[in-house]
């Protein structure tokens, strides 16, 4: 067993404080602090509760273009991964299936990351329209990942459940967020992933993605639809060229702008009014035991519990209480990280993975290699190593009730 400091110890026993209450806020209290109304959940797939009859249209026509199939006369390709939003976001709809995706790159002689922009990188876009016209020379293909890449790695899909709500989320308190962890847990700190807002030219906060690196949920939304789908739009109007070849878009069907950014928006309103996850079944007497040592290993440290929203002019978003159990901050992961770079992420720093509505999932941690609890906590490595470590001191009962309330979130 390892053994840690006595100032390690008092770290964690002050963040465990700040959080047993945030996680018995979980079970025992409907409301907030301040007056916030928390967030009820409803069937995964439904809309938010509390939106207008024109938010519930907007939610409405939002699911039918995320349900679309693309043509290629539409934008579709020329490379892509997938033709429909749905088909990654299943099981339910706007959940995971788990679908594999490839990101490459290599290191330079100095350390440095090169995503091989000039090859067809960092991500892969696996599918190809096939031939255009008669000509078999014009011949789209899914891109495959280079023999001199030295750095591949796979990440699955993410759930959109209750985005809209980390959508809401000011820039300032993830940054406050931060600076208490800062305090409170130095060794487990969490690090902003700050990124280019499109829209606006300014650097955010990044906050969705495996490594943080999207800011927004518009932004998040175009960046889906030309690099999962191929469909141009008017923040992404630069096609993708199919491994890193653009004379090859000399022969492209849809060579004009693809979207005029109205699908996008209804992507974008399809997840900003989109339900969080619900819990899963515990009993009170496992929970509260879970809750407890959810903290007291550190697992709070990273995974917070409960997150409140901004103002918004959407009422249903506007200062509200959440439990996605993340902090949504990059955390340096040692050998759990991917080795690519993304934004100010680097190749070890990974997003702390939201654990709301973890009890559907079937493949856990960024690539999916964990197929269950234990093996997903005990791969954490670098800054979660002392988690890691302390959750295999516990009892046998102890792990059956921490693993029963994680399961239950």
């Amino acid at each position: 067993m390892r053994v840690y400091s006595w100032s390690t110890c008092c770290a964690l026993t002050s963040i465990a404080l700040i959080s047993i209450a945030a996680c018995q806020t979980e079970f025992d209290d409907p409301g907030f602090a301040g007056g916030i109304e928390a967030v009820p959940a409803r069937v995964l797939g439904q809309p938010l509760p509390g939106l207008t009859a024109d938010e519930d249209a907007r939610f409405e026509a939002g699911k039918d273009e995320f349900q679309d199939v693309e043509t290629i006369q539409e934008g579709l390709g020329p490379v892509f991964n997938e033709a429909s939003c749905s088909i990654c976001h299943s099981n339910p709809l706007g959940g995971t299936n788990g679908r594999v995706e490839t990101r490459f790159g290599r290191l330079s002689a100095d350390g440095a990351f090169d995503p091989m922009t000039s090859v067809g990188g960092s991500l892969i876009q696996d599918h190809g329209i096939g031939q255009v016209g008669a000509d078999p020379t014009h011949v789209y293909s899914g891109e495959v990942v280079p023999a001199e890449a030295t750095i591949r790695a796979g990440r699955i899909t993410t759930p959109l459940f209750g985005l809209g709500l980390v959508d809401a989320v000011p820039d300032q308190s993830f940054l406050d967020l931060a600076q208490r962890e800062a305090a409170a847990t130095p060794l487990t700190v969490g690090t902003p992933n700050m990124v280019l807002e499109i829209s606006s030219g300014q650097m955010r906060v990044g906050r969705f993605g495996w490594k943080a690196q999207v800011p927004t949920l518009f932004q998040f939304s175009g960046d889906a639809y030309v690099n999962e789908m191929g469909v141009t739009n008017p923040e992404f109007p630069a096609e993708n060229c199919p491994q890193g070849d653009c004379a090859k878009l000399a022969f492209n069907p849809a060579p004009d702008l693809n979207d005029d950014g109205g699908n996008v928006a209804a992507f974008h309103d399809f997840m900003t009014f989109l339900a969080p996850p619900g819990r899963g079944a515990v009993s009170a007497g496992m929970a509260s035991t879970g809750s407890r040592l959810f903290a007291q290993i550190g697992c709070a440290s990273c995974h917070t519990p409960v997150l409140v929203t901004g103002p918004s002019p959407v009422a249903a978003l506007s200062n509200k209480m959440f439990r996605p159990f993340s902090d949504f901050l990059l955390h340096d992961m040692g050998s759990l990280g991917d080795g690519v770079t993304q934004g100010g992420a680097s190749g070890t720093q990974m997003r702390t993975a939201p654990l709301w509505g973890i009890h559907m999932r079937a493949a856990l941690l960024h690539d999916g290699r964990a197929t269950t609890l234990p093996q997903a906590i005990t791969a954490h490595d670098g800054q979660g190593r002392m988690a890691r470590d302390l959750f295999l001191s516990l009892s046998v009962g102890e792990r059956a009730a921490l693993l029963a309330f994680v399961k239950s979130l």
